[in-house]
């Protein structure tokens, strides 16, 4: 047995069975270890970023780490920006990095790196396997780190000759901790916040984003009387008619302040305290309303269920109906030109049951959630971290850890070009994702910000840097040219009828919407 099979071996026996690969001649005996050692589905990326991104949709879906192998500091360094959402989600990866031989490195050869440094900002724990004896144990170290709540990165760097060396042993995984519970004192001073007399918020993330946990933030609500609210960017949201309904802080900070006042009790479960994604002139940084005392019940890291369940219980509202339950409701087919009343209203008159949608739209999607509000169960997840190029991998990972739901990705058409390979993935799986880009010609989310930074009236050159045009991009032809077909829309009818087609078959598609 050499050092790569062990490693490999110890990676199926402790649940990673999911590999999003871009393998380089470091990895060579790995890959051959993939090729004896049952039990691994391997996915290839023509990206690493399209690999990183992949295992963080895969852990929102599943809850178990996947692996990425990447090729030495180069090729870790392009999966960096994924990676850096997927810490920002709470996602868990085991990234196993290759590296020169140990005997190799101090040639300072080509693609010699850092390769610790590079990871390290971009992970919770970062080892260099030091013999092919301790890959196997270091292999399980790292499967252990990703699984502590609410999800690590881990990121193993094996060496050549580690990889090719002789080993004997498969490592056990040992146990990750469990997350931690509520203490009484929170549950009580939450439940004091709550029962004040004054306006009250409850804001939810992270795990408190569930339908099992909404049910009871619900019921809190019923008996209180305040309100529940969804951090700006979540995880995974789970949604739909029958399901207690939520919205996020919105983007803009006018909105997101406008939301916000008026509560004078706000408690955290899950979220942290509401804050601008960026610093401008003039404007908050912090979000939360003057006077208003903030509550922490429990962290991400924590058991969020446990935690809603406590305070349910505290305030003797287990047995009362929640609040806020989404009736079954679809909006009806829009007609006409594109608007972004209409775009949305188009994705929840034709979203499936139990569909999972990754909204990179930026802009265009922020006011889609109240058409969809009513449409049957399913989950949305956003990019936590703002790193654009998240969409399309996250939705490969999505779609191999439930192949049986449609995936939905919504994207602008900046936002897809960073990871725009990640279409030869969905075609070379199969994988079942509906790519929807919002094709605006232009970074459109700059031209507002423009404004908000106190930099307005953009002359020539500045626009140049924010449009997409000459030449203007074709998606229909680049999906094609990748192995998946798709049609452009042009008006509201158009994109109905698409999504109608998308959602009835398998396999993947891609609608770009000409705005």
């Amino acid at each position: 047995m050499t050092g790569a099979d062990s490693l490999v071996r110890t990676l199926v026996k402790g649940g990673v069975t999911v590999s999003f690969a871009n393998p380089g001649t470091s990895e060579m005996h790995y890959v051959a270890a993939l090729d004896r050692v049952q039990g691994m589905r391997c996915v290839l990326g023509l990206f690493e970023g399209s690999c990183s991104g992949a295992a963080d949709g895969y852990y929102r879906m599943t809850g178990t780490p996947a692996a990425t192998l990447l090729h030495l500091g180069p090729g870790l360094a392009n999966a960096c920006a994924n990676l850096h959402n997927a810490k920002k989600a709470g996602s868990g990866i085991v990234n196993i990095v290759g590296e020169h031989a140990t005997y190799h490195i101090k040639f300072d050869t080509p693609l010699t790196a850092d390769i610790e440094g590079i990871a390290k900002p971009f992970s919770h724990w970062v080892k260099t396997s030091p013999t092919s004896k301790t890959v196997a144990k270091d292999g399980a170290q790292a499967i252990q780190a990703a699984r502590v709540s609410p999800g690590q990165i881990a990121t193993l760097i094996l060496p050549a000759d580690t990889a090719w060396g002789a080993a004997q042993d498969i490592a056990e995984t040992p146990a990750a901790p469990a997350p931690a519970k509520p203490s009484a004192d929170a549950v009580t001073a939450a439940a004091k916040a709550l029962t004040t007399g004054e306006p009250g918020m409850l804001l939810l993330g992270g795990r408190a984003l569930r339908e099992r946990t909404l049910e009871l933030a619900g019921k809190i609500a019923a008996k209180t009387g305040c309100r529940i609210q969804g951090a700006g960017s979540n995880a995974r949201l789970e949604r739909g008619a029958g399901r207690v309904q939520i919205s996020r802080v919105p983007f803009v900070v006018e909105q997101a302040t406008a939301v916000l006042q008026g509560t004078r009790q706000m408690v955290l479960c899950g979220a942290r305290e509401p804050a601008a994604f960026f610093a401008y002139p003039g404007k908050p940084s912090m979000l939360t309303p003057e006077g208003c005392t903030v509550t922490k019940l429990a962290g991400v890291e924590d058991d969020c269920e446990a935690a809603i369940e406590a305070l349910a219980a505290e305030l003797g509202a287990l047995n009362v109906p929640a609040a806020g339950i989404a009736a079954p409701k679809r909006p009806d087919k829009p007609t006409g030109k594109f608007t972004l009343d209409g775009l949305g209203m188009a994705l929840g008159a034709t979203l499936p049951e139990n569909a999972i949608v990754v909204d990179e739209s930026i802009t265009t999607g922020r006011g889609f959630f109240p058409f969809s509000a009513g449409a049957p169960p399913h989950d949305w997840l956003n990019n936590m971290g703002g790193s654009i190029g998240f969409g399309t991998p996250v939705a490969i990972g999505a779609a191999v850890a439930c192949p049986d739901r449609k995936v939905i990705c919504m994207v602008g058409d900046g936002s897809a070009m960073y990871t725009i390979q990640s279409l030869w993935t969905m075609a070379r799986e199969n994988l079942d994702v509906c790519v929807l880009i919002f094709s605006n010609r232009s970074y459109q989310i700059l031209y507002s910000q423009l404004a908000d930074v106190g930099a307005p009236n953009p002359g020539p050159r500045a626009i140049d840097m924010l449009t997409l045009d000459r030449p203007t991009l074709d998606f229909v032809k680049l999906a094609k040219g990748m192995g998946v077909e798709g049609a452009q829309t042009h008006d509201l009818e158009g994109l109905t009828k698409q999504l109608q087609w998308a959602m009835s078959q398998k396999g993947p598609y891609l609608i770009e919407v000409v705005m």
